[in-house]
């Protein structure tokens, strides 16, 4: 697709979306970024006859004068188990919105399967718009483009749909771009130094690649500080770290669909010749924007095609760190810092409100709406002038920043993230960022992905089921060598060096987690879902000591469009081969000696059991929920598999017979 260079030509009705949500014999959803009022807006569902549905400002929230958020709820009675069909029309019945290019060959509407199931899953995380690697997607649509009827039936996205934390400067140029176009609201910080605004902050020469400046410090604690504070947010890709709310709602906008993209300047700053807010930009940055630009080109080349994939799909989403910042609430002491300062503390809860409007909504809207209309009524303010079906008006609706301080309180506190579908098997969707167990010995200690009530929680929603998916954006499961150097880091005092985030680092969560494993009524068959890691693996889990028959099956699939750095991997996974055998005494001093695990080797095969490439993971389950196919669909339209062998039957086989004699 072609990045135009003008804004002259109008807005298109929708700006992102449709993205299909949560869908059920019992219940339609759907979610829109619209720039035109929603009042205007039917949705047609065919299954055998249409039935019209007009949008309601309940279901929507007026961010500017020229955009809404829609997450439009239908209760209604679908047939199961069969496809039906929606459109969007605007002002007139037969006036579709919807792209021809979101519909597939083969149908005139956009045609999806109101499935009971969830034997049919994709899953994937971390999709890093200007990566190198392939946008997995687009791998997606295109066997949906040949077999249009072997639709699957969910996609779960677990995680990193946006990086806040490490944007492109060709893509922050974009979003600015963007908050011009729509109106997108300003708003006033606090505790943020020289910059009392968003305004002030979009001036700054500094705003562009020198945002680690701009970021809120604390003071350092280490007597071996080279400084007397250090930076709160800490990657060391955060350059462009987005802050304002509308930062964040455009980032959305433009990881989603390719409209918004024909009104950029995509070569706006080589035209200024580099220099940004009356200052040039180093040598250095100049090469990494151009970089940066190859990539960021390609990848929205094919956003028409990914939006095509969302608009058939049922699609759910769980935050992780970067949808808000690397080291979210990893640490106690990374909590209060960050919570106890004004800025860093405004930008979290930015973050979190683009996340409840953009992903969370559509995961279980009922409970969205009503544990949060009233609260985000008080913040988004509908304009007057806007109660017609006129919008040529040019006066924003208010967006109320006094009441944006209230709004971040209650999503700090809000414990309500996790959701389950309503599928056989069940799917039960974990929130691992902000219900943690907090070390008590230590600030510097990591955190445990879930406390004891989440756990507990967590543990009801599996009584009675014989299977059961969990996503959880961390694998349970993970690559031991990895999971040790992460200890080691911790020892040394530096957790947030690379991240000691798995679920076996703190040791309540960790006993916790593998006592519901080993719990009599764990379901017979249990898949668990991950991504964050940026490589692909699968583990076959046996409980030793147990008369059991539970199947434990950790699969992880990230990311999206990320990869791990090479040849690292290959050299972790080199060292976790030969320390850590089934034979290893090693294993004795991990917290997983009940388990034996069993790893699957990728076909084609490889020199390793990790899958360094992007992809895009598929699972078909059988009757009993247990995995026949456990594949990665690669960006190229490739596949690798991951088939359970011979010997690893056998192994499991005899673990099972060891079990039950002792």
């Amino acid at each position: 697709m072609m990045i135009n260079q003008t804004q002259a030509q109008p807005i298109a009705p929708l700006v992102a979306g449709p993205i299909l949500r949560r869908v059920n014999p019992h219940e339609f959803s759907l979610w829109m970024a619209s720039s035109v009022n929603p009042k205007r807006l039917v949705i047609c569902l065919k299954q055998k006859n249409p039935r019209y549905f007009p949008v309601s400002y309940e279901q929507s929230y007026q961010v500017s004068s020229k955009l809404w958020l829609i997450q439009c709820h239908i209760p209604i009675e679908l047939e199961p188990n069969v496809s039906l069909s929606y459109d969007v029309y605007l002002d007139d019945i037969g006036n579709s919105v919807i792209d021809n290019n979101l519909r597939y060959a083969a149908h005139d509407n956009i045609e999806f399967m109101v499935s009971t199931k969830a034997d049919h899953v994709l899953h994937g995380s971390c999709r890093n718009p200007h990566h190198s690697s392939n946008d997995s997607l687009l791998a997606i649509d295109e066997q949906l483009n040949r077999q249009v009827e072997e639709q699957p039936d969910m996609l779960l996205l677990n995680g990193d749909q946006i990086y806040a934390d490490h944007v492109a400067g060709p893509m922050l140029d974009a979003i600015h771009q963007v908050i011009t176009l729509l109106d997108l609201p300003g708003e006033a910080f606090s505790g943020s130094g020289d910059i009392a605004d968003s305004q002030q902050l979009y001036q700054h020469p500094k705003q562009l690649y020198g945002r680690e400046g701009l970021l809120p410090h604390t003071p350092s604690s280490s007597f071996w500080s080279k400084s007397s504070s250090k930076a709160i947010f800490s990657s060391k890709d955060c350059y462009n770290h987005l802050i304002t709310f509308s930062e964040f709602i455009a980032m959305y906008l433009l990881v989603w669909s390719p409209e918004l993209w024909k009104h950029i300047n995509i070569n706006r700053l080589e035209e200024a010749n580099f220099e940004v807010n009356g200052q040039p930009l180093s040598r250095r940055f100049q090469r990494q924007w151009e970089k940066e630009k190859h990539h960021l080109l390609k990848f929205v080349d094919g956003l028409s095609r990914v939006r095509r994939v969302l608009a058939h799909i049922p699609t759910y989403m769980i935050f992780d760190d970067h949808d808000i910042t690397d080291d979210w609430n990893l640490t106690v002491g990374w909590e209060k810092a960050a919570y106890e300062h004004p800025f860093s503390r405004q930008i979290i809860g930015n973050g979190m409100l683009a996340y409840l409007l953009c992903q969370a909504w559509g995961n279980d809207p009922k409970i969205y709406h009503a544990d949060w209309h009233d609260t985000l009524a008080t913040l988004f303010v509908p304009d007057p002038t806007q109660s017609s079906l006129n919008t040529d008006t040019s006066n924003p609706a208010v967006f109320n920043c006094e009441a944006l301080e209230k709004v971040s309180y209650q999503l700090f506190r809000y414990e309500r993230w996790h959701f389950t579908t309503d599928s056989h098997p069940k799917v039960v969707v974990l929130d691992t960022r902000t219900r943690r167990w907090r070390s008590e010995s230590n600030l510097n200690k990591p955190s445990g992905l879930m406390d004891w009530e989440a756990l507990v929680e967590f543990q009801h929603e599996l009584l009675n089921q014989e299977s059961v998916i969990v996503v959880s954006a961390a694998p349970m499961f993970g690559v031991k060598f990895i999971e040790t150097m992460q200890r080691l880091a911790t020892i040394a005092g530096h957790p947030l060096v690379i991240d000691a985030e798995n679920w076996m680092a703190h040791p309540g969560s960790a006993n916790t987690l593998l006592s519901i494993f080993t719990h009599s009524k764990t379901p017979k068959n249990f898949v668990i879902l991950s991504g964050d890691v940026h490589y692909s693996f699968v583990y076959d889990i046996a409980l030793r000591y147990r008369e059991t028959d539970s199947h434990i099956y950790q699969i992880t699939c990230s990311g999206i469009k990320n990869e791990f750095p090479e040849p690292l991997l290959s050299l972790f996974a080199t060292l976790d081969a030969w320390l850590y055998t089934p034979r290893s005494p090693l294993n004795w001093f991990t917290k997983r000696k009940r388990l034996k695990v069993f790893k699957r080797h990728p076909s084609p095969s490889a020199c390793h059991h990790l899958v360094n490439r992007s992809g895009i993971g598929r699972l078909k389950l059988n009757k009993d929920g247990k995995p026949k196919e456990i594949s990665v669909v690669h960006g190229d339209g490739s596949e690798t598999h991951f088939p359970e062998t011979a010997s690893n039957a056998q192994a499991f086989s005899e673990t099972k017979i060891v079990s039950k004699t002792k």
